[in-house]
């Protein structure tokens, strides 16, 4: 449910079951799992990772495997 007045930012992803209090907001990008309460900021973001050689080891698997 989202609450009147709700602002849901840009590319955010609502995991449901969850409400968006009336006049609440949500960060653009973000993956919303809990509850935003009524006028709160409801805002997630993951560390980024990088994965190094990672194009380099699924080149290798693919052409191990025979496609091109």
């Amino acid at each position: 449910m989202i609450g009147e007045g709700a602002r849901i930012g840009s590319d955010t992803m609502l995991v449901a079951p969850v409400k968006v209090g009336r006049n609440a907001n949500t960060g653009a990008g973000s993956v919303i799992t809990k509850d935003v309460p009524a006028g709160a900021l409801g805002v997630e973001r993951a560390e980024q990772k990088n994965v190094k050689g990672y194009r380099a080891r699924k080149d290798a698997e693919r052409k191990g495997k025979g496609k091109h």
